[in-house]
């Protein structure tokens, strides 16, 4: 009879050509739509509840500056992005700041007062003033939108 001879059937490569292209493109989408945190917060603090509120226009020149308690003694600690400072550092260190940043960008810094709601107005003064020593004057203050009728959570 006949003598056939039977190949054995291999299951082709998979192409893989086209997956750096898939890759780079999922890595770049996730880039674009995260939002990057700027500082650890080390400090708890409750905000404040408002009704009229906005949002910040540009917070790629803003400074945040922390204030609430580290710990049960309740003593206030104030944070500026991740460092922890006296009052007498927070003015040197917004000037410092100030210095690595173009112009154009100095003008239109803000600082970001994010405070607990039982701060005491003593240490809100002190930190508006070093403020105005280092020239920084556009401030905005931080608050939950209470406008939904929700309770704040504790930030820590």
């Amino acid at each position: 009879m006949f003598n056939v001879k039977r190949r054995e059937r291999e299951v082709p490569g998979l192409n893989t050509a086209a997956l750096p292209d898939l890759i780079f493109t999922v890595l770049f989408f996730f880039m674009i739509v995260t939002h990057m945190r700027q500082a650890d917060v080390k400090v708890q603090y409750r905000v404040p509840e408002g009704t009229e509120l906005s949002r910040l226009a540009n917070k790629a020149t803003a400074q945040y500056i922390y204030i609430g308690s580290m710990g049960n003694n309740g003593a206030p600690v104030i944070q500026l992005n991740n460092r922890i400072v006296t009052i007498d550092e927070l003015r040197d260190e917004l000037i410092r700041q100030r210095q690595l940043m173009s112009d154009e960008d100095c003008d239109r810094m803000v600082v970001s007062i994010r405070a607990d709601r039982n701060t005491d107005m003593g240490v809100i003064a002190d930190v508006k003033r070093a403020l105005r020593e280092a020239n920084a004057l556009r401030v905005s203050y931080s608050a939950l939108d209470t406008s939904n009728g929700e309770t704040p959570p504790v930030r820590k």
